[in-house]
């Protein structure tokens, strides 16, 4: 099964996207020929500082490598590096009724948060589409706030066949509910746009400093607690040993949940479970030569898996003659 997964080179990973994304991704290497790719031209749509982009997208092939994807297990590249998908985003785009994409949330949604309307961000699901259909993926793993784009593609897929025969396959969603179990500082789901995430890379201070400002409630040391209901132990739960986050459990329950300690231990906890992951990236970030070496392979491979769609597009719609 071909599964295809797209990385945006946003900055700082934090703890909710290695649940949410991360960790399932590279869970799939050994359920599928996996396709990872850094989406450094849909990450344009916002991005205009050129520095800014090109060490976001190497930072990113860094932080993922370090967290577990093998480039000899997947298919790993930088999307603009394979040109061919900006060619099937333009001949897709001829076939994609304005009314779909008028209809796509994540535009409007974007756009009443203050980022500048543009139609590189209004076609957006259409380069997706390509990104998608290039590879002939099979299923590919989104949250919820990216399922719409999905079934763009889909649409898009369906129609071409229906138009000019069967040329692509027609993906599959794997929808995650994951990224939505991982709260933030403030209890609200984990992201960068709420400033409430807890980053896998910081330093140890920062990492302190972070964990410390978790939102708990005032309620006395020896008042029985709702576990459920306190985001400190809702994120504890993702770190700590069974036996101890029973532990912790009972002292929510009887009383004797003491918070300050129990973020000192957490701060331990993320400190370890991180340090061969942070380890690794210290490593790949001296060696940008080595990353780029990586990228190009993977790129390489890539294109080879690309040409062949596209040849056959081509001639569906005639640009072989």
């Amino acid at each position: 099964m071909r599964i295809l997964s797209g990385i945006q080179p946003s900055g700082k990973l934090h703890i909710g996207n290695y649940f949410g994304m991360m960790q399932p991704m590279v869970e799939n290497m050994d359920r599928g020929e996996l396709y990872a790719f850094i989406v450094n031209l849909h990450a344009l749509t916002s991005v205009n500082d050129p520095q800014r982009l090109a060490a976001d997208t190497m930072e990113a092939a860094a932080d993922f490598l370090a967290l577990g994807l093998d480039p000899e297990k997947c298919i790993f590249w930088v999307q603009s590096d394979v040109p061919e998908v900006t060619e099937l985003a333009w001949i897709l785009s001829t076939l994609t009724p304005m009314g779909l994409l008028e209809r796509c949330h994540s535009y409007k949604d974007k756009v009443a948060k203050g980022i500048a309307a543009n139609h590189g961000l209004f076609a957006y699901p259409v380069l997706m589409a390509a990104d998608i259909l290039l590879y002939q993926a099979e299923l590919v793993p989104v949250g919820k706030d990216q399922k719409q784009h999905l079934e763009v593609a889909r649409d898009i897929a369906i129609k071409f066949n229906n138009s000019f025969g069967e040329t692509f396959v027609v993906p599959e969603p794997a929808i995650s509910d994951s990224m939505a179990t991982v709260p933030g500082l403030d209890g609200q789901k984990m992201s960068k746009s709420y400033g409430n995430t807890i980053g896998i890379f910081l330093d140890e201070k920062s990492l302190k400093k972070s964990v410390m400002s978790i939102v708990t409630d005032s309620a006395p040391v020896d008042a029985p607690k709702d576990p459920d209901k306190c985001n400190l132990y809702n994120i504890m739960k993702l770190f700590a040993p069974p036996e101890r986050l029973k532990e912790i459990h009972e002292l929510y329950v009887n009383g004797g949940a003491a918070y300050g300690y129990l973020k000192l231990e957490l701060v331990d906890l993320l400190w370890e479970y991180f340090r061969e992951a942070r380890e690794t990236r210290e490593k790949l970030v001296d060696d940008p030569g080595f990353l780029r070496e990586v990228l190009n392979k993977g790129a390489m491979k890539a294109r080879d898996k690309a040409a062949g769609t596209l040849s056959l597009v081509r001639q569906r719609v005639g640009l072989i003659f």
